[in-house]
């Protein structure tokens, strides 16, 4: 999943929505880093803190409790956020009785150890433990600086309703389920998230409602391994896989898009494919992480499958839906990986045309099995050029997939206003490929409209709004 830190302008809009602190109330401000399951999380916390009588604030100065949800996925991530705990230290000196909390996977890795060697936090929260932040808050006012990284095998967080920190009431997420059962060699997410389990589809299902009743047009179901999701009713009479929860929440109503991510190649099935040829409002998007293109190197990241394997399933996608847009992770200079498999990789990327990428060099986490049992013996240059090679050729391939659809017609979800002008308008079409073009009067955010892509560039289509849409 995409690495993002949710800004304090972003914070800022839909704190502006929210009531501000009534008396006795004191404020909060969190920061967000990682995967969009991170973002749902303090999504959750958020609404735990409020009924806790905290309100958000965008400001960090005015906070009585800054925290931060981490993420473990590469050292330059920690890295990150240990630089900001020391920029949270001297807000938290210039204003005594300010509580500093890590919450999230890194605090689940790194424990105890964030007290004691860092000196600079009063509480660390693991993924599962956030009901626990009310009395963890209590203690740390006392003085009792405290952990709970407690990995549970029920926790889901489904009676939750979380307050939507995304900020343009258009689209959210909704997390389905919760750890990874998968123990690809390079990951730390089972150690930080602990084993899969689902939410019951019906709670899941009455979130999307009230999103849409509420004003959203989009939501995105979230978990480490969404194909993997299945439940079943206590007594066994109800079983429920994530293609037929796929259709559950694409009925809602036609209006609401619904995406997913992310899918592990081994678990994406014909019936969910065959769901989103079949409903208009399961977007046309899913991002498949090969990681390498080597079978070699896929069996030392302990992947299930071989490059023959992961390309039928390509094909297969392609095959019954012809206009699906893929996406990928890829890791360049894993151990032990040649000059002849990098070039698999590449050649991967060709065969797969996938509309943009997430590509960054591997970074050894400690824990997790390849740094037990593999040396990492690609030197730095090596993968910092491999990177270059991959991102250059993923660049050209956006861009020519972009350009094809110069001439084409989307419908087109209105998220806001454009980064870079106030006049223009954003969105996505159903491929998850922004579209920019100018504002035209009686639209707004939440409508859909159709518009025909006139420029393209490796990340952007630009086109003009030929009419608005009724679904």
């Amino acid at each position: 999943m995409q690495q993002q830190l949710l800004s304090e302008e972003r914070q800022g809009e839909v704190f502006d929505k929210l009531k501000g602190p009534a008396e006795g109330q004191r404020n909060f401000y969190i920061e967000s880093y990682g995967c969009q399951m991170n973002f749902s999380d303090s999504e959750i916390v958020a609404s735990i803190l409020m009924e806790a009588n905290y309100a958000p604030t965008r400001n960090m100065e005015e906070a009585d409790l800054i925290l931060i949800n981490t993420c473990s996925i590469r050292e330059k991530a920690e890295d990150t956020v240990r630089k900001r705990l020391r920029i949270f230290d001297k807000v938290k000196n210039s204003k005594p009785g300010t509580l500093v909390g890590v919450l999230g996977c890194m605090a689940e890795r790194l424990k105890t150890k964030f007290l004691e060697e860092e000196q600079l936090v009063d509480m660390v929260v693991g993924p599962d433990a956030y009901r626990d932040l009310p009395s963890l808050i209590a203690n740390a006012d006392e003085g009792d600086r405290g952990v709970n990284v407690f990995l549970s095998r029920e926790e889901t967080y489904a009676d939750i309703s979380p307050v939507r920190l995304d900020g343009n009431g258009v689209t959210a997420f909704i997390s389905i389920m919760r750890g990874c059962d998968n123990m690809c060699s390079f990951c730390v997410v089972p150690f930080t998230r602990g084993r899969e389990r689902s939410r019951d589809p019906f709670s899941i299902v009455a979130e999307a409602r009230d999103l849409f009743q509420k004003g959203y047009r989009e939501v995105t179901l979230l978990g480490q391994n969404v194909d993997s999701y299945k439940w079943q009713q206590p007594d066994g009479q109800l079983h429920v896989n994530f293609a037929e929860l796929l259709a559950m929440v694409a009925d809602v109503d036609p209006k609401l898009r619904v995406r997913f991510s992310t899918s592990h190649p081994k678990d994406i099935t014909d019936d969910v494919l065959h769901n989103m040829a079949r409903y208009k409002n399961i977007c046309n998007y899913i991002h498949l992480p090969v990681q390498s293109g080597n079978s070699r190197v896929l069996k030392l990241m302990n992947r299930t499958y071989d490059r023959e394997w992961y390309r039928n399933k390509i094909d297969r996608i392609y095959d019954i839906i012809p206009d699906c847009a893929i996406s990928s992770d890829i890791i360049a200079g894993f151990c032990s990986e040649s000059e002849e498999e990098h070039a698999d990789t590449l050649e991967m990327i060709e065969y797969a045309q996938y509309s943009m990428s997430y590509m960054f060099a591997y970074s050894e986490r400690p824990g997790t099995l390849a740094a037990k049992k593999y040396e990492d013996d690609v030197p730095e240059e090596v993968k910092k050029r491999r990177l270059r090679e991959i991102i250059q050729l993923q660049n050209q391939i956006s861009e020519r997939h972009n350009l094809n659809d110069v001439g084409k017609v989307f419908e087109v979800l209105v998220e806001g206003d454009s980064k870079k002008s106030t006049h223009d308008y954003k969105g996505r079409n159903s491929q998850n490929k922004m579209i920019v073009f100018p504002k035209e009067a009686g639209v707004k955010p939440g409508d859909y409209v159709t518009v025909k892509v006139e420029q393209a560039t490796s990340a952007t289509l630009i086109g003009t709004m030929l009419q608005t849409v009724t679904v």
